[in-house]
């Protein structure tokens, strides 16, 4: 087929915003021009094509025969030439995304395993943001006027009780929490830790993340149903955030509550441990955010589908997890 034939660009980019507005007006709204502009284009390409397109009455436009029967064809032929451009801007910058964290879940939990991600996804830039774990007053990412906002990440992990607003949300994994320990304080004396009412001898290590008396509450939980009423949840040492509470614990300065997940490379060097496998579920989970004008890119899509992998590995099990498979890319190609 010979493309010297084919009308000018903009007469069937026209054409198509008129047919799909059934609007002279609408359609030079949309595609910031005058009426008589459009006018103009529809003119030419009719007199090009030697058909009639059109019919203006009073209160509307109406599509001839013809126009009816390309314009779908037309409309496909449109979407695919946006896609085959937006295919080759793939190749002329680096894809980035931005992610946003707690530090507790970058540091123990996402960081050990996003050397899969980088190794599977080797030209897509990351950015990771520390954020506040909870947050609950702050709104979805992109439900900003406008859209996404400079500051807006493409992904936000969140710790919140039920999902959040929004039609891009994930839930990676619900938290249980075991009290964990250096494994010396298990059989040290004087007070090695046999029975749960031995954390009477030893402080408590609290992480609330900035929500006041959250930790103190959820030990009287694990304490209430482990049968133990001689340990005051209260008492023991304070952090600001979980991960400090669970450094604090590898170093012998007591017992945390904290998730296996989030201590994995601490329990492979034998830095920490499990001490009573009791565990409670926390009324708060782990949930992805997807900024909803970043859904669609491939790179945004590649690491959603990567999290949600990971945190299923999790689930099944240490030795799953950091092992999701997927070929080796230099470009998404999702």
């Amino acid at each position: 087929m010979s493309y010297s034939r084919l009308p000018p660009l903009n007469a069937l980019r026209t054409f198509e915003a008129v047919a799909r507005h059934r609007s002279f007006r609408k359609a030079a709204a949309e595609l910031f021009v005058t009426p008589a502009a459009v006018t103009h284009q529809v003119r030419l390409l009719e007199e090009q094509l030697g058909v009639e397109l059109f019919r203006r009455l009073p209160r509307r436009v109406e599509l001839t025969p013809a126009a009816q029967s390309a314009l779908p064809v037309l409309q496909k032929a449109f979407e695919l030439m946006a896609r085959s451009v937006n295919e080759l801007r793939q190749f002329g910058h680096t894809p980035r995304l931005t992610v946003r964290a707690s530090p507790t879940f970058t540091s123990r939990w996402m960081m050990p395993r996003l050397r899969h991600f980088l190794a599977l996804y080797q030209d897509i830039d990351v950015r990771v943001l520390g954020g506040n774990l909870f947050a609950p007053q702050d709104p979805p990412p992109g439900a900003s006027e406008g859209g996404k906002a400079p500051q807006d990440p493409d992904i936000d992990i969140r710790f919140t009780q039920g999902p959040p607003p929004g039609n891009h949300v994930d839930l990676l994994f619900p938290v249980d929490v075991v009290p964990m320990c250096h494994p010396r304080l298990l059989v040290e004396p004087p007070h090695p830790l046999k029975a749960p009412a031995d954390l009477r001898y030893h402080p408590l290590l609290h992480g609330d993340s900035g929500i006041e008396d959250r930790s103190r509450s959820i030990w009287a939980r694990w304490l209430r149903q482990a049968g133990v009423t001689e340990v005051d949840p209260r008492r023991g040492l304070q952090f600001d955030h979980s991960t400090l509470a669970l450094d604090a614990a590898s170093d012998g300065l007591g017992v945390t509550l904290a998730t296996p997940a989030f201590a994995r490379e601490k329990m492979a060097r034998g830095e920490i441990a499990v001490a009573f496998p009791l565990s409670i579920t926390l009324d708060r989970a782990y949930y992805a955010i997807v900024n909803p004008s970043s859904a669609e890119r491939p790179e945004v899509i590649a690491f959603r589908q990567w999290l949600l992998q990971e945190a299923a590995a999790d689930i099944r099990g240490p030795r799953a997890a950091g092992k999701t498979k997927g070929p080796r890319k230099s470009r998404p190609s999702v």
